[in-house]
């Protein structure tokens, strides 16, 4: 008999737990125990945990991880073990097994056969009827107790293995009224605890910010088509849920897979994982390679609209869609220089693809899990929870916001899908029953709003102008007081800093090389000299080092225009241009060289938080600003507050929307001088 060591200091949550459903929980700390020595999901663990080890009596619960040993040192097939297995079946000629079982249909036999994931074994026929009672058979395989024969026939070419009987490791039915039941004994800070403890977390052990982290997880298992990423860092258990939290999800692997495998194979006119399983989530988001160019498309559809067109035939399906990967830069970075999807391949890099994303949680706020962070209290079955979960995604609590409070103005309908099916969720998974009330709405909604935001922040960077409004917010029906919510990793850390700047340094925003916007900042230093200058930070960028001598020509044949009392022929002068972003060289320096110059020469600072805008030629003639409204975007993303335009861009202003011109102190220039007097406050 395993001698195991008793906790005896039960808190009163695991107390109220074996009240309120017995049988139904299990100590974590025995799924630990047993999976240590055994690479199998902790569904099937807890499923065979829960058949054997519910009595609270300590010597039953030790005869009970006993007996789950045993059968899985007896019946669980290791892949070094598989040819030790067959022959048992062989001479045994039945054999009970637990293995991941496959099926596909043999065209040119005209039969279903079996695959077993660690007993190697293949061709294994398997009954129509087994087929359609178990179809995830044919989407990707689910785990089973089988009970195997062996006949073996010359004249028959196909296996001599026979499925005798098969037995998905999964609880049969689940009684809703209980579980809804149960709730009600419990405060939502003790049922957002006991939700913790059943995926194997300590609550104690983290933060209340991060509990939310790992509730948003499990939404899409409780809510159909739900369409969520996260990307952090290694070690924070992104995959955990759907690998091994419930038989109801299926997690992709690398990333590969098809169009006939995820969504419908036109040869065998069946649905593909989207029909099979309530969730469908992918690892590894940077290695996502779905096999034919046209599967971004089809995968658009089916997550804007639930339904996709293969060949003549419209299908509709319910699975949650998740995407999984790793951030490998600081997110402070990312924030300042990209996007917080930079992970993904280049071809799902696209506003219209990432615009379906209902929910992306910050997976760097979720700590890298060690020993402590794993709870050795009750929590419930994985599987029950599971199917109480699968049995929430018929219902809907997505107009819980409309009874007490309204969407901001900057929300989209297809942002508010996103916020009302996340609301949605997250009520029902601490919320089951129905019994919640504003507070709880509001936690809830919060939550989702910010959820989506971030979704909306990256759309901004990656499509500009057409996803400005992201200053998401909700009001309260009875006060109508509105209410922001802001995203955490977009506080702070600006990249034009607040104060007086030194002289010679100045912000403006060019086109990189690659077409898009970026912030720069000119450094310019003088020492005693003879009017010499020089250049740095510009690459091998000829068109770049150009626009910097078009400044510094303009200076020399200029500056008496703007001083009279300082010589600059008494000056040699280095011009360095940094690139905070990494965007790489611009050619709009021509203008910002020229009033950096004079700043230096001057000894007088460009004003405080200001970007410089616009273009001039070695005539000095002025040029408007192409884009306008993105060039002020990028400026405000920098912390800019003060923006210094040609007069010739006055016109432009009013396609820039008028939130954004507000955050701004706008001023003119007509010419060259004009705008160094202006930069430096002067006039």
């Amino acid at each position: 008999m395993t001698n195991l060591a008793q906790d005896n200091s039960n808190d009163s949550l695991d107390q109220l737990v074996a009240q309120a459903f017995p049988g139904r929980v299990v100590r974590k700390d025995l799924t630990k125990l047993i999976k240590e020595g055994a690479n199998v999901p902790v569904f099937v663990l807890e499923y065979l945990l829960g058949m054997y080890c519910t009595d609270s009596d300590p010597t039953a619960v030790s005869e009970g991880v006993d007996r789950v040993k045993a059968i899985l040192a007896e019946n669980y097939v290791r892949p070094d073990e598989a040819e030790k297995v067959k022959s048992k079946i062989r001479e045994k000629l039945e054999y009970k097994i637990i293995d991941k079982v496959s099926a596909k249909l043999n065209e040119k036999k005209d039969l279903y056969e079996a695959a077993f994931s660690n007993l190697g074994l293949t061709g294994v026929e398997v009954s129509s009827g087994v087929i359609k009672q178990h179809e995830k058979l044919l989407a990707g395989g689910i785990w089973c107790i089988v009970t195997l024969t062996y006949f073996y026939d010359e004249e028959k070419k196909s296996s001599p293995f026979v499925i005798k009987e098969l037995k998905p490791i999964q609880m049969s039915n689940v009684d809703f009224n209980e579980y809804s039941t149960g709730r009600s004994k419990f405060t939502e800070e003790q049922w957002i605890d006991l939700l913790i403890r059943s995926i194997g977390i300590e609550p104690s052990t983290i933060e209340a910010r991060t509990k939310w982290h790992l509730l948003a997880r499990m939404v899409p298992l409780a809510e159909s088509r739900v369409n969520l990423v996260e990307l952090g860092p290694r070690s924070t258990g992104k995959s955990h849920i759907y690998k091994e939290f419930s038989p109801n999800s299926i997690l992709v692997s690398g990333g590969q897979t098809s169009t006939p495998n995820l969504f419908y194979n036109k040869t065998t006119r069946r649905v593909g994982l989207v029909g099979m399983w309530d969730t469908v989530a992918f690892d590894e988001v940077a290695g996502i390679d779905l096999k034919d160019q046209g599967a971004v498309q089809i995968m658009k559809d089916y997550m804007a609209s639930g339904s996709f067109v293969r060949g003549s035939e419209q299908i509709e399906a319910n699975a949650s869609m998740v995407f999984l990967g790793n951030i490998n830069e600081s997110v402070e970075m990312l924030v300042k220089t990209s996007h917080l999807f930079s992970p993904f391949p280049i071809d799902m890099i696209d506003t219209a693809f990432l615009d379906r994303f209902h929910c992306y949680i910050p997976g760097w706020e979720v700590p890298k899990f060690n020993p402590t962070n794993f709870t050795n209290r009750y929590g419930f079955i994985v599987d029950y929870l599971a199917e109480t979960l699968r049995e929430l995604r018929k219902r809907n609590f997505s107009d819980a916001i409309d009874k007490y409070f309204k969407l901001g103005k900057d929300i989209n309908q297809r942002d508010a899908i996103g916020i009302r099916r996340m609301t949605s969720g997250l009520l029902k998974l601490l919320y089951p029953n129905g019994e919640y009330d504003k507070a709880a709405v509001e936690k809830c909604l919060r939550y989702a709003l910010e959820a989506r935001r971030r979704v909306k922040e990256q759309l901004k960077k990656l499509g500009g102008m057409e996803f400005y409004a992201v200053h998401f917010s909700y009001l309260d029906s009875e006060t109508m007081s509105e209410q922001f919510v802001s995203l955490p990793e977009q506080g702070g850390g600006k990249l034009i800093p607040e104060g007086p700047l030194t002289p010679g340094h100045l912000h403006t925003v060019g086109r990189a090389g690659n077409g898009n916007l970026a912030l720069y900042r000119l450094e310019t230093q003088k020492i005693s000299g003879g009017g010499k200058f020089n250049a740095s930070g510009l690459g091998s960028s000829s068109s770049a080092k150009e626009c910097v001598r078009i400044g510094s020509e303009y200076f020399k044949a200029n500056i008496k225009n703007v001083t009279s009392t300082i010589h600059a022929g008494e000056f040699d002068y280095h011009v360095h241009v940094v690139d905070p972003q990494g965007a790489g060289p611009t050619q709009e320096l021509s203008l910002v060289t020229f009033i950096s110059l004079c700043s230096v020469l001057l000894g007088k600072p460009v004003q405080d938080q200001m970007v410089i805008l616009g273009q001039m030629s070695l005539g000095g003639a002025v040029e408007k600003v192409t884009n306008l409204a993105d060039c002020l975007q990028a400026a405000h993303e920098g912390g800019a507050k003060r923006v210094l335009l040609p007069m010739s861009s006055a016109g432009d202003l009013q396609n820039v929307p008028p939130e954004l011109f507000a955050t701004f102190q706008t001023s003119f220039y007509s010419s060259p001088v004009d705008a160094v007097f202006k930069a430096l406050g002067v006039v």
